[in-house]
């Protein structure tokens, strides 16, 4: 078996193994410039409050993915994702839709991941955020949201930020029912 050893500036290693067989494979490396960024995992919250923040998000981040398991609130506003930068949560314009079986509703306020949340709702799933360009982020989710009807949710949108975003908030359309279980994480890359 051959190997490559790569080392790094300043400490570690990696090394590339290739396993001795009959003919030939060849890996091309593409010729860009850039920076390989880790997959990072946030911590995982059990879902409480009126809102749960996900704050100190690097600037190099390019895209996030929300996501839950269980979620619910005490009430029936809809959830919804909004994004922040240094000058704090971005509460308006939003464009995009969510949609069910049961219609569609348009939203400005943040990112609607639900329709027809009720008190014994739970939210399952994940929403994709990614960075377009000159601090343009777009959505798209899949969450199943289960009711009496176990409707699926499609949603997607777009914001444009005014400076860089450093934070992600998972709240209620109307910002005051709250999480009685559920847990929500993030990964961001």
């Amino acid at each position: 078996m051959a190997s490559l050893v790569l080392s790094g500036d300043t400490s570690g290693s990696i090394t590339l193994a290739a396993p001795a067989v009959a003919g030939s494979t060849t890996q091309t490396l593409v010729n860009v410039t850039g920076t390989l960024a880790p997959v990072v995992s946030g911590t995982a919250v059990t879902a409480s409050g009126t809102s749960v923040d996900f704050t100190s998000i690097p600037s190099w981040v390019k895209r996030i993915t929300v996501m839950f398991s269980g979620v619910s609130t005490n009430g029936t506003s809809n959830l919804l994702i909004q994004l922040g930068d240094a000058g704090g949560v971005e509460t308006s314009g939003y464009t995009g839709a969510c949609g069910t079986r049961g219609g569609e509703t348009a939203f400005t306020s943040g990112f609607i991941l639900s329709q027809s949340n009720t008190a014994t709702s739970s939210m399952n799933g994940l929403a994709t955020i990614a960075l377009l360009g000159s601090n343009t982020w777009c959505m798209n989710a899949v969450n199943g949201l289960v009711v009496s009807s176990n409707a699926p949710a499609f949603s997607g949108g777009a914001k444009t930020l005014s400076d860089t975003l450093t934070q992600v908030r998972i709240t209620t359309v109307n910002g005051t029912d709250t999480f009685d279980a559920g847990t929500i994480n993030i990964l961001y890359e």
